[in-house]
């Protein structure tokens, strides 16, 4: 039997006076009704309603269990709504984690129309270069650029494309020289992020090929800025967005 059903079909005959009328409310059988009431007397042990051939009322019992079915359902259908309400409009609070370059050009500049369109929502936004554990640092949501690290406890979904150039200042490469091809890399002082326990390959895509070259340089460091200050100092060369690599810089986008 399923319970929640019996009790509604009760309630409706209760209220509509028969199980003719209330099969008409719910748009079912008048059977159904009569054999979903039946089993739950059967359940309970004891008569709900009265029966005569003009109306249906309940007894003394099914009077006390039509009150308390009334508030269950009642507060079932209130939970319903708060949960309805909760899902269309965004509120509570939300922890976000975003690289810190990107954080600071493209998310921030969008953080104040998203606070008052969302008056209800809390924010906490964290900036950091570094891969996130969002299960141990309670992170609901992450943006990164790159390929998505896969597991069974995160879902990832593409945003975008992107591409990177990789840039360095007029001293430079007046120093070393421009490198024309990826490969000619293997021969410069590359600025590496560093993402732990991962590769230091950079990868350089086109339409027919993907290869990865395996740079090498003194400086390695978990944050963009300081690879890009390094740059700018003349150190080496970096992989940069194009709209972040500085009007001081030069790029080649391979």
């Amino acid at each position: 039997m399923d319970k929640l059903l019996a009790l509604t079909m009760f309630v409706e005959t209760v209220r509509c006076g028969g199980y003719s009328a209330a099969a008409r409310k719910l748009s079912v059988s008048t059977s159904s009704v009569t054999r979903q009431v039946a089993s739950l007397e059967a359940e309970l042990g004891v008569a709900l309603l009265n029966r005569t051939t003009r109306n249906t009322n309940p007894t003394a019992a099914g009077q006390i269990y039509f009150d308390k079915a009334v508030f269950i359902l009642d507060a079932l259908a209130e939970a319903d709504t708060a949960i309805a309400d909760r899902s269309s409009e965004a509120r509570g609070r939300l922890r976000v984690s975003v690289p810190v370059e990107f954080g600071r050009r493209v998310i921030a500049p969008h953080m104040g129309r998203l606070l008052s369109q969302y008056p209800e929502l809390d924010v906490s936004l964290s900036l950091s270069d570094q891969m996130t554990d969002l299960l141990k640092e309670r992170i609901d949501l992450s943006v990164r650029l790159g390929s998505s690290l896969a597991s069974e406890d995160i879902i990832s979904k593409p945003l975008g494309r992107f591409e990177r150039w990789v840039v360095g200042s007029p001293e430079y490469f007046t120093r070393v020289g421009i490198p024309l091809q990826p490969r000619e890399l293997v021969n410069h002082e590359c600025l590496r992020f560093d993402y732990g326990d991962m590769h230091h390959g950079w990868d350089f895509r086109s339409s027919e090929d993907c290869i990865r070259i395996n740079v090498q340089g003194r400086l390695e460091s978990n944050n963009a800025d300081i690879l890009r200050e390094a740059a700018l100092n003349g150190r080496g060369c970096a992989p940069r967005a194009p709209d972040a690599g500085a009007r001081q810089l030069r790029g080649q986008p391979w």
